[in-house]
């Protein structure tokens, strides 16, 4: 039994460059989004506590903050 090779076209390497470039983009934008949220729950919480629950509700980590 003989085995068919097959070659991507160089369209297809280029498209996966994008594609990957694309979802590093759209992680960097949600984790500097995610980070602005924490700010933003911190500044209208009353007490450490408050926020803790909060950030945690919103499946949120404080380290997002810093990660500006």
């Amino acid at each position: 039994m003989t085995q068919a090779k097959h070659s991507r076209p160089t369209e297809h390497n280029s498209f996966t460059g994008f594609s990957a470039q694309a979802r590093q983009a759209e992680q960097l934008r949600r984790e500097a989004e995610a980070g602005r949220a924490v700010i933003t729950v911190a500044g209208h919480s009353t007490d450490a506590v408050e926020c803790r629950e909060l950030l945690e509700m919103l499946g949120l980590e404080p380290s997002l903050a810093r990660s500006r």
